[in-house]
C-alpha cells in the first residue's frame, strides 16, 4: 500500500434508500393513519350533521343530496361518503344524534313526573319544548316540513318510535284527572296532547309570520312560553 493511500479517509457505507414518506409529516403517535382519514374527525362530522339539518329544513329530507350538504358544510362529497357512506346513512346519523336526544329529553321530563300535579306536568312540557326550540332553531321548521306535512320523511318515525309511549301515558293521565274531577270533563284527553303541541311548536314555526303581522320583531319563544302557560292555567279549570 502506498503512503498516499494510507493517508486517505476510509470509505463511507452507501446511504440508505430514502423513506417513501421523507419530507412529509410524521404519522401520528400510536400508529399510521388510515388512508384518506381526515384530521379533526369529530368536528368535521358534527359540522356535517348540522349542515344536513340546515338543508333538510330548507329543501326537505327527500330533496337533499349529499352534494347539497357538502356545499353547506364546506367539505367534499367524498368526505361525507367516508363518514356516512351515503345519503341514507347521513340521515340515519342525524336522526340518532340530533333528533332522538330531543325526544329523549321530552320523554324523560314527562314520564318522570308520576307524583307531580297535572299543572306541573303541563308546565314542564311547555318549558321543555320552548327550551329545546331556543337551543335548536331547526326544530319547529323540521317538525312542520317532515312530520306534519303529508309525505314528510319523519312522520313514520314519530308514529312508530318517538311519540307512542309519551302520547299513551299523557292521554291516560288526562283521563284519570278527569275521572277524579280535577280536569275539565269536556276536553278530549287524546287531543289535549295535540293542543300542547299547538301551543308551542306550531307558533314557534310561524314566528316570522307573527312578527310580520304584528310588526313585532321582538316576539320570540319566551313570549310563546309565557302565553301558553297563562292559557293553560286559566283555560283548563285546574284547581289552585
Amino acid at each position: 500500500m502506498s503512503p498516499s493511500s494510507r493517508n486517505r479517509p476510509p470509505k463511507r457505507p452507501p446511504a440508505a434508500p430514502a423513506s417513501p414518506t421523507a419530507g412529509s409529516a410524521k404519522a401520528p403517535a400510536g400508529g399510521r393513519r388510515h388512508p384518506g382519514r381526515p384530521g379533526g374527525d369529530a368536528d368535521r362530522r358534527s359540522l356535517a350533521l348540522d349542515a344536513a339539518l340546515a338543508c333538510y329544513v330548507r329543501r326537505g329530507i327527500a330533496a337533499t343530496t349529499l352534494r347539497d350538504i357538502a356545499g353547506e358544510a364546506g367539505v367534499t362529497p367524498a368526505l361525507l361518503h367516508y363518514y356516512f357512506h351515503d345519503a341514507a346513512g347521513l340521515r340515519d346519523a342525524v336522526i340518532a344524534e340530533r333528533l332522538m336526544p330531543v325526544f329523549v329529553e321530552v320523554r324523560e321530563t314527562l314520564l318522570g313526573m308520576d307524583d307531580a300535579g297535572l299543572g306541573e306536568v303541563l308546565a314542564a312540557f311547555v318549558d321543555r319544548i320552548c327550551a329545546l326550540v331556543a337551543r335548536h332553531a331547526w326544530l319547529p321548521a323540521l317538525w312542520i316540513r317532515e312530520v306534519v306535512s303529508e309525505g314528510g320523511s319523519l312522520r313514520d318515525l314519530l308514529v312508530t318510535r318517538l311519540a307512542p309511549e309519551i302520547a299513551a301515558v299523557m292521554a291516560a293521565r288526562f283521563a284519570a284527572e278527569q275521572a277524579a274531577g280535577r280536569l275539565n270533563p269536556a276536553l278530549d284527553p287524546r287531543l289535549l296532547m295535540v293542543s300542547l303541541v299547538g301551543l308551542t311548536l306550531f307558533p314557534a314555526a310561524g314566528t316570522p309570520i307573527w312578527r310580520a303581522l304584528f310588526d313585532a320583531d321582538d316576539l320570540g319563544i319566551e313570549d310563546i312560553r309565557r302565553h301558553a302557560l297563562a292559557l293553560l292555567e286559566r283555560g283548563l279549570e285546574l284547581p289552585a
